[in-house]
């Protein structure tokens, strides 16, 4: 597949995440005190930077696990039609869970993937995710705890890709398409 040609214009720096990644896992680690061990459950790829800065952070024991699930493929749009490429592979009945998205869109994708797990009987389960954009939502889906809510744009850089390019920025940024 071609890409369009686009630029990109920081839209949060890595000073901004860092800290705010800081100042969420406070937040999760108070909520999560009682637990023996957390399941934090990092939805690929895209929340792959997310999910390692945020566990380090974490002043609890975590176990890490991975689904990846996708809706998009290259594309700048949302399919709705959420495809489960990777499963866990430990279980979490009866445990605590955590998700960790890298952003909440449309909805589809996260709740599908909750509903999967829900099947699965965790003891409690929340989201964290680094961005939202609460004007994009199709779905009656919400995150415990968000990073920062975006206006609706398109979105790379800290795991974000657009067709696999971008991950590796140390910031987020908006894809402006300039063709």
């Amino acid at each position: 597949m071609t890409t369009k040609p686009y630029t990109v214009d920081e839209l949060i720096s890595a000073k901004a995440i860092a800290a705010r990644v800081e100042a969420l896992a406070k937040e999760i680690s108070s909520h999560y005190a009682d637990t023996d061990k957390l399941v934090v459950v990092g939805l690929l790829r895209g929340s792959f930077i997310f999910i390692a800065d945020l566990v380090r952070e974490l002043d609890l024991p975590v176990e890490v696990d991975f689904m990846e699930a996708s809706s998009y493929g290259n594309s700048t749009e949302s399919s709705r039609e959420v495809r489960i490429l990777k499963d866990l592979r430990g279980e979490i009945a009866g445990r605590d869970v955590l998700v960790v998205e890298d952003i909440v869109d449309t909805g589809y994708t996260l709740k599908h993937v909750l509903e999967i797990l829900e099947t699965r009987h965790p003891r409690r389960m929340e989201v964290c995710a680094l961005l939202n954009k609460p004007s994009r939502r199709e779905t009656d889906v919400t995150a415990r705890w968000v990073g920062f809510d975006i206006p609706d744009k398109f979105v790379v850089g800290y795991g974000i890709d657009y067709a696999q390019r971008n991950r590796n920025l140390p910031h987020i940024a908006a894809v402006r398409f300039t063709g």
